[in-house]
This record gives structure tokens, sequence and C-alpha cells, in this order.
């Protein structure tokens, strides 16, 4: 099938575009060299050739931009064309889930039969808001409706209690760190990929778990417990219901009011002696539990993304090292309560009084 063409050129770079190709025919009549042409032009020497044997043929006629012999996409089609963008690509029959220009081009090709040069697919998306982005993770088997559902449903009635309460609204979330550090960006040369050194002994884990503390006129806090695992016998693995027991016990000394805790919905969350803590204290303790497979609304997680980077491609010595950086970063993100408004801002939740963006 014949697809009509539209370069997704607006009609001033055609027009230059022509203009180009008439300078080269005169260029031709008068002698000169493909490469004298091309420097003059600023276009390369593998089209000059093809314009010169194009006039040979044809003459100037040979030599002139065809133009589009069909239509571009309007205002409607562009509209459908993003929404079908973002369905994403399995809906489209492709087996993972990258728009590549290769792909929106057929795309656009199905969709409208026009055909768009791969230059001409970029133009498009660029003029209309479109980048090449790397795409964040969600699981599968989050439940959407139920995320969408967050700021009038659970969440809201927590933001309301803690506003009549005068509490604050505290977000608890873990996290853990190997011996071996995340991957971070670097320079280096073009073609030879860097290396991050590591040890490739020792063992252990270093968990994290943190609390971010919000309430309308006063400074946000950051609440948090480290403990590190070396694998020795009788050891713990992580955190127990006794350390979020006594995390929350520190947070209400710390924050000297009743709390509204947000959390999500790991079993720990829900042993049987952590619920009778809550019940024993719902006085001053309310608990909200977050969608499952949601981390996006929890602005805890924001702060462990600003921890990670800033370990990463750390070569560390052994796992103290590991905890004393951690530790330090954390110690400097406390006092940097803008960074704790930044990780709520992030999570798209609003709360009266707090900066939303």
């Amino acid at each position: 099938m014949r697809y009509a063409q539209g370069g997704g050129l607006t009609d001033a770079e055609r027009a230059a575009r022509e203009r180009i190709r008439l300078q080269a025919v005169e260029r031709f009549e008068g002698g000169e060299k493909n490469r004298e042409i091309a420097a003059a032009l600023r276009v390369s020497e593998r089209s000059v050739e093809r314009w010169r044997r194009a006039w040979r043929e044809r003459g100037e006629v040979g030599v002139r931009s065809k133009g589009s012999t069909g239509r571009s996409l309007g205002p409607d089609q562009i509209v459908r064309l993003e929404r079908e963008l973002e369905r994403g690509s399995l809906a489209h029959g492709w087996a993972d889930q990258r728009w590549t220009l290769a792909r929106v081009k057929t795309l656009i090709g199905r969709l409208f039969h026009v055909s768009y040069t791969v230059e001409g697919t970029w133009r498009l998306l660029k003029r209309h808001g479109w980048s090449w982005q790397q795409p964040a993770r969600r699981a599968i088997e989050r439940d959407d409706a139920a995320v969408e559902g967050v700021e009038g449903g659970d969440l809201a009635a927590g933001k309301s209690i803690a506003a009549a309460l005068g509490a604050w609204l505290v977000f608890e979330d873990e996290a853990g760190q190997s011996m071996t550090p995340s991957r971070a960006r670097t320079w280096g040369r073009i073609s030879q990929t860097p290396v991050v050194r590591v040890r490739g002994r020792g063992s252990g884990r270093v968990s994290m778990s943190g609390m971010t503390c919000y309430k309308p006129g006063e400074r946000s806090r950051l609440i948090y417990a480290v403990r590190e695992y070396r694998g020795r016998k009788g050891e713990p693995k992580g955190f127990g219901w006794r350390d979020f027991r006594d995390l929350i016990i520190r947070a209400r000394t710390q924050l000297g009011g009743p709390i509204v805790l947000v959390w999500d919905n790991v079993r720990l969350h829900l042993t049987k002696p952590l619920r009778e803590f809550i019940e024993a204290n719902a006085a001053w303790l309310t608990v909200f539990q977050l969608p499952a497979y949601a981390p996006d609304l929890n602005p805890q997680e924001g702060i462990w993304s600003l921890v990670k980077r800033d370990i990463g491609n750390l070569a560390a010595a052994d796992l103290g090292h590991i905890t004393r950086a951690v530790k330090h970063r954390l110690k400097q993100i406390q006092y940097r309560p803008d960074l704790v408004d930044g990780c709520l801002a992030a999570t798209g939740l609003i709360m009266d009084g707090l900066p939303a963006g």
C-alpha cells in the first residue's frame, strides 16, 4: 500500500530545502565540484551527488523536491495519535514496552495512511511535547483504580483527621542496601563504558526504616533508624515489629503530638502484637494503609532515592563504610526540610499549608 508522504516539516522548512536544491542546480550549471557545493550549502556530499545525478537525468525538475503528495497530521489526528501512544506499545502488538521512532512511524501509517520519515517522526513528537526518556518501573499487580482513589479515599480521610486533631501526617517505609552499590551515571569516553570496581567478597546488608513527617505551620521532619546485618548466628536480618513500635514511639516523642501514620501493607505491619499496640494507643495514633504496589505515593521512597543516588558507585571497604555513608546522607537530609517537602510534592499528594510542587 502506498501512503501519502508527510515528513513532519513545517512549510518554512520545506521552502528552505527547496531553495537549497535550486542553488545546487545553479552551481551545477556553473561547473562547481560536489565538495565545493556541499561546503557552500552546508549539506552532505552524498546529497549533492544524488542531486547532480537527478539533474543529469531530468534537469532542474529532477532536483526539485516532490513535496508532500498527500498530507501531514491534523490537530484531531495528533490527539488520536497521542491517545494511542499512551496506551503503550503492547496494545499495538509489540512484544516489549518501548516506543521507538520506527514503531511510532509504523503506527502513524497504520492509523492515518500517512508515511513519515524517521526524522519527521522525531520532529513531530518533539513539537508536541514528547521526548526520549528512561521509564520508571511499575508492578503489573498494581491496582490503578485503588491508587487513583487514594486522594478521595483513605488518605483524604487521614489528612482530615490530622487537620482536626492537629496531628502530624507521617509516612513510613523501609529500604536496604547491600555491599554492591547502585550504579550512577558518570562521564566516560565515547564507546568505552566506564567500570565501577566493587569488592567481590564480603556480605551483609544495611536495613533502613524512615518516616517523613508533615504538619502545616511546622518544619517537615525526617526520622530514621539504621541496622546492620552481618550474617552472624542469631542476628536479626532486618527490622521486627518491636523496632517499628519503638520508631513510632520515638516519632511521637520528637514530634510532640498525635500521629496519623501512613504505610504499606507488608506482613510485618499487620502482625498481631503491632495491631494490639496500635489499638492500645488509639488516643494519639491513627493508621492508614496505602494500596499495594504503590511506592510512588509514599514520600519516604523519595528519601531512599536521594540516599541511594548519593552512594551510587561507592567502592565500600566494608559494611561499616556503607552504614556510615547512609547515615551521613540521612543526617544531611534532616537539615534540609525543603528536600523532605519536595518528596511529598513528587507524589502528587497535596496537604493544605505545605508546598504542592
